[in-house]
């Protein structure tokens, strides 16, 4: 990234004289790098070119090495609590983005990014963009909404509200069948650890290892199999 950043003012000035917008004579204009990162991993690249160069050089050539700083703005980094004290759109887009792809969680974000548009002073314009890009940021998640009928959240929240809210309710049972599958899960390895205990002794690391990473018909097959077997690597190869 430092050296991306690098290219783009080069590029940048080099179009502003090709185009005669400004002669040498005049001097170049000022940057100012932005880098906005929407990434769940942390920023980890250096944040001036200088930092890339290795070994450090001595001091004689330091002042003829590339200095380049770019401005970081790391969405992940702000909490919830910290955009809420900044009542702006540009919030409002952080929040979405960082609420992940829990419908209940973009839920929230989605009605609060609606209310900062409705106290917007230009409300047509930032509805406008807003809407088009959260129709494209629904769509990356894979959100099962009709997203053809929404034009603006001002005035279609209600059916984007309804949508959000079944989304809501379907991660809600999907939880509650993922939870009762895992529970039952957890009962078949238990059992199957009991009749291993009994007929065979204590359960060696290995075994139990095999025990965590198997699913519900695999444990089955095992308690079935222990009915008959006359040694423990009979059903577990060393």
């Amino acid at each position: 990234m430092p050296i991306r950043l690098m290219h783009y003012v080069a590029c940048f000035y080099s179009e502003l004289l090709k185009q005669k917008v400004i002669t040498p004579s005049h001097g170049l204009p000022p940057v100012f790098p932005v880098v906005l990162y929407n990434g769940s991993k942390p920023w980890t690249a250096p944040l001036d070119i200088y930092d890339m160069v290795q070994p450090e050089p001595p001091s004689f050539l330091q002042v003829y090495q590339p200095h380049l700083r770019y401005y970081l703005i790391d969405e992940g980094r702000y909490t919830n609590e910290e955009l809420g004290l900044r009542q702006t759109p540009l919030s409002g887009v952080f929040g979405v983005e960082n609420a992940g792809e829990s419908w209940e969680t973009l839920q929230n974000a989605v009605d609060r990014v609606v209310a900062i548009i409705q106290a917007d002073p230009n409300k047509v314009r930032t509805d406008r963009i807003i809407t088009r890009w959260l129709k494209r940021h629904l769509y990356r998640l894979g959100a099962e909404v009709n997203l053809d009928k929404l034009d603006s959240l001002m005035e279609d929240k209600d059916m984007l509200a309804e949508n959000l809210e079944n989304l809501v309710k379907k991660e809600r049972l999907e939880g509650e069948q993922f939870g009762i599958q895992k529970g039952r899960l957890a009962e078949a390895r238990e059992t199957l650890r009991t009749l291993l205990t009994l007929k065979f002794g204590e359960v060696p690391a290995r075994v139990d290892e095999q025990l965590v990473q198997a699913d519900h018909d695999q444990l089955k097959g095992w308690m079935r199999d222990v009915l008959f077997a006359n040694h423990l690597d009979d059903m577990f190869k060393p």
